[in-house]
């Protein structure tokens, strides 16, 4: 059984902390900016001790920063925890949450990509509570792409939310928060569309379950990541899986996807969703390769160059809605239903 939080609505409250990454003194004025923006949306924001980012990769002890999170999720006055981004190492937090208070406390909303793919999927998995994949707080001023939710509008529909491929998306590269802290509208200068593997088309459902690879790989065979109990669990709606690269080469994400299918992430899925990626070939070896090399023994659809990963525009998704992707003619929409 999935657990929704409740709708985001105006005058509701927002922790913002780090359990990864903090952020450095130069991008101050970008964090500024983004809590501006959720304050002017109507919405409360409380910003927590564990934010810095200038003494290394974490912005605190594990310690403090589990304390931190285990706080904002289990405060029933926070309506959503948003990190400011993602980082290297937040697997060091899973086993410091307080599982058995989150286990019968009311659901919060946890918002974030990349690093945060991986408190995401333990709280989908172990707890049944449904989490956001999407855009994080140094991100959220942007404006959506046509066809994209804002992830403030996904949280605050009732009903099904359809979203559509925008189309375009950035080649590469990020924008300079330091010198321009203030911007709100992505470049997005390359065009490009979903695509079946083998051509042809899709329309499967299923319940929405994934992350970033490079972060929620090395919690397969653990009890934070066991994505074949779940599927098992939802085996009478399936899953659909989704996956997206940040950047390491090929053949490293064809190891980590073959370690996925071995601990039987895929054996109740219904389709598989691959993010767009600028991530980088291994010699001739490509990004597509390496989910074909792992993945087209299963005999099973793959959407390639869904823009539900690090490359602009992102597209929200909550892991445990029960979702339709369509891919046929001119459609490439994603529906999801928080149910």
């Amino acid at each position: 059984m999935i657990r929704y939080p409740q709708p985001l609505s105006p005058g509701d409250r927002i922790g913002i902390t780090s359990p990864s990454s903090g952020v450095q003194t130069a991008l101050r004025g970008r964090l500024d900016v983004a809590i501006t923006w959720l304050r002017d949306a109507g919405y409360e924001v409380e910003v927590g001790d564990c934010m810095g980012g200038d003494a290394g990769h974490l912005s605190a002890p594990v310690e403090k920063r589990a304390a931190e999170l285990n706080r904002m999720l289990l405060d029933p006055a926070i309506r959503v925890v948003l990190p400011p981004w993602g980082g290297e190492t937040a697997i060091d937090l899973v086993d410091h949450l307080d599982w058995d208070a989150l286990a019968t406390a009311e659901p919060t909303w946890l918002v974030g990509y990349s690093d945060i793919s991986t408190l995401l999927l333990p709280l989908t998995l172990r707890l049944g509570w449904a989490t956001l994949h999407g855009a994080n707080l140094m991100e959220t001023p942007y404006a959506p792409a046509d066809g994209v939710r804002h992830w403030t509008d996904v949280l605050a529909g009732t009903g099904p939310i359809t979203q559509h491929a925008p189309g375009v998306h950035r080649s590469g590269g990020h924008d300079d928060w330091e010198a321009d802290p203030a911007i709100t509208t992505y470049d997005l200068d390359a065009t490009g569309t979903w695509e079946v593997a083998g051509g042809g088309g899709v329309d499967v459902t299923g319940r929405l379950i994934g992350g970033c690879i490079e972060t929620i790989s090395n919690l397969a065979g653990t009890p934070y990541g066991d994505v074949a109990a779940f599927g098992r669990e939802h085996a009478d709606e399936g899953l659909i899986v989704y996956l997206e690269a940040f950047g390491d080469p090929a053949l490293e994400i064809c190891r980590n996807l073959h370690g996925l299918r071995l601990a039987g992430w895929f054996d109740e899925a219904e389709a598989i969703l691959i993010g767009r990626t600028t991530a980088p070939a291994s010699g001739d070896f490509s990004q597509r390769d390496a989910v074909r090399d792992a993945l087209a023994m299963l005999d099973l659809p793959i959407v390639f160059d869904v823009d539900c990963g690090h490359v602009p525009p992102f597209l929200p998704l909550v892991n445990g809605a029960l979702a339709r992707v369509t891919v046929a003619g001119a459609e490439r929409s994603l529906t999801q239903e928080l149910i």
